[in-house]
Formats: structure tokens, sequence, C-alpha cells
């Protein structure tokens, strides 16, 4: 995989894109287990506060999702970054922020592994693979995300 390739996840979105999708990218892929999964962006603001005692919106939480809050305040970043476990810095630039992007892919693979969503041994396999072989593999992948993101549209 490509350094970009290797950033994009469960729905396809990278964690280096906009800040939008990071956010989306931080709901979908990196929520604590603890908070229960949200149903709606009142129930996501919610556990944002109650997790971190800063008070922030539904409303915000939809602007920040939608895109339609490209500079929210710094307590709000610093709030979403405390409750996803994330440095700040991951709603930077995207040259700034790409490698924590990175790191924040492999921990949502991690945790996916250890919750049973992804084998183990399908890791083990990617990895003894042929340059060759895993080019095949990696193309699969974009390939199902791609369709897979073209159902959910």
């Amino acid at each position: 995989m490509g350094r970009g390739d290797m950033r994009e996840h469960a729905d396809g979105v990278s964690p280096g894109a906009s800040l939008a999708e990071k956010v989306e990218w931080l709901i979908q892929n990196l929520w604590p287990a603890d908070a229960g999964p949200p149903r709606n962006n009142v129930e996501t603001a919610a556990a944002i506060a109650r997790a971190t005692g800063e008070d922030i919106s539904s409303t915000t939480v939809w602007k920040l999702r939608t895109g339609r809050q490209e500079n929210p305040q710094l307590k709000t970043l610093t709030a979403l970054a405390t409750f996803f476990g994330v440095p700040i810095g991951y709603f930077g630039f995207a040259g700034e922020s790409e490698p924590i992007g990175d790191d924040l892919t492999i921990k949502a693979l991690q945790r996916d592994v250890r919750q049973g969503v992804i084998r183990p041994e399908v890791l083990r396999a990617l990895v003894d693979l042929s340059p060759r072989a895993r080019w095949v593999v990696d193309e699969m992948i974009l390939a199902a995300a791609a369709a897979d993101r073209q159902r959910h549209v």
C-alpha cells in the first residue's frame, strides 16, 4: 500500500483529509468503546461533553461533520482531541497531520484486531505476501472500498 492508501479505513475516509472528514473518521473509527455508539449528533455531543466537561452542542457537531465549520474554536478542537485520544495536531494542515493520521489508522486497525473485526492471521498473511501479490491485494481492497463508498452515497 502507498502511504496515502494506508490511511483509508472503515468507510474509506482518510484521517488526513478535510476537517469534516477527519471528524467523521474519528467518529467512525476511534469512538471510545466505553462511550456507547452514537446514533446521532445529539448523542455525539452529549458523550463528548460528558467525557471532557466542555459544552459542545449538537449543532456544532453537525457543522463539523458537514464541513460548515472549518475554523472551530481551540476549546472545541481540544475537546475532540481529548475525547478521541488523539493529538491536537491531527486537526492541523495535511502535511503536519499526515504522520498522525497514519498512526491513528494503525491504532484503529489494532482495535479492530482486538475486537475480532479483523483476523490477525489476515494481517500476518498480508505481510508475508510478495510485493507483486501485495500490490494485487492492495488494488482489490481499494476497489472494494470505492464500491462500498458508492453503496453508501
